[in-house]
């Protein structure tokens, strides 16, 4: 119980790190003149992602790769299926603006990208055969050399970010108005947060994980995932609310593409991260929920996430989580 405590506590600073980034630094990119738009995109949509990329870059140095490959997929699965599907369900998200029209195939190329680095084993040695969906064998691997390309991919998709702010101009991001002093207090404070929030966290869930005897696998695709994905959670709640599609939509699209190009990509500089064939199965459920976003937002009902397809996302990731813990 000490331990599953101290986990939330490291979550709760990890959530509240992050706060404290996003309008410092949304604050000072203000200050500076940068477009509101590539700080929504850039700033919030990194500092929604901190966690996740504090919470894997601290397993991969402790060693625990598992956790760090399940805390990406997992919250990008948590973030598409449970977030937005609870947003669609609360108001019906039409989605209008272009950007989230191109960021959606982006993410969904991240996704496959993923898909085909599990699948190496059959593409490089044609051993198909050798692949085992539901065991703890080594299938595929995450190399420094694929975390370069998956780096590569980042620095486009921000290209891409800064091109559109040209073209789009202002968004309907808030942003505090601060003084410098106030801004720095915030950025540090922001980091401490993140440093400390992710090594209690860490600490505490691999502790309680060995207590229990379940695998990092599971550990990692639901507390650690579901806990590090809160900031996108009640962003998403706030814009639905306020019936904004295009911020609850692209929010999550963005923080999609931010934990695999940018987390993985940075984590596996650390340590090479080795993909299970237990764990190429929520790669491949990670790619079928991409590819429903992909379909309800285009094809379903036109540029709409409506109430019906946000039911059928959150009863998915109900029997996801079911599943998961069946397989333990």
């Amino acid at each position: 119980m000490i331990e599953f405590i101290l986990f939330v506590i490291g979550i709760v600073i990890l959530v509240k790190g992050a706060d404290f980034l996003v309008d410092g630094a949304s604050s000072l990119a203000f200050k500076w003149g940068i477009a509101p738009m590539v700080i929504g995109l850039t700033v919030v949509s990194f500092g929604t992602s901190a966690p996740e990329l504090l919470v894997s870059m601290t397993s991969a140095f402790k060693g625990s790769t598992d956790i760090a490959l399940g805390n990406v997929v997992g919250s990008n699965i948590f973030n598409i299926l449970l977030i937005l599907g609870i947003s669609a369900i609360i108001f019906p998200l039409k989605v209008q603006k272009n950007t989230v029209w191109k960021e959606i195939p982006f993410s969904f190329l991240a996704a496959i990208f993923v898909l085909i680095l599990g699948f190496r084993t059959f593409i490089d040695e044609r051993q198909f055969q050798s692949i085992v969906l539901a065991g703890s064998q080594v299938e595929g691997v995450i190399t420094r050399s694929d975390g370069l390309t998956l780096l590569a991919f980042f620095i486009i998709f921000l290209y891409y970010t800064f091109g559109i702010a040209k073209v789009s101009g202002d968004s309907d991001i808030e942003i505090q108005k601060m003084s410098m002093v106030k801004i720095v207090l915030f950025i540090i404070l922001g980091l401490v947060g993140l440093v400390i929030g992710s090594q209690v966290a860490i600490d505490n869930v691999i502790a309680l994980a060995r207590m229990l005897n379940i695998s990092d696998t599971l550990i990692g695709f639901t507390l650690v995932s579901a806990g590090t994905s809160f900031p996108e959670l009640f962003t998403n709640i706030a814009a639905a609310r306020k019936k904004n599609a295009d911020i609850a939509v692209g929010n999550i699209v963005g923080s999609n593409i931010f934990n695999i190009f940018l987390i993985l990509g940075a984590t596996s500089f650390v340590k090479d991260i080795p993909i299970r064939g237990i764990q190429i199965v929520d790669i491949m459920i990670l790619w079928v929920a991409t590819a429903v976003l992909f379909v309800s937002i285009f094809v379903w009902q036109r540029h709409t996430l409506g109430r019906k397809e946000g039911i059928i996302m959150v009863l998915g990731y109900i029997a996801y989580t079911a599943f998961l813990i069946y397989r333990g």
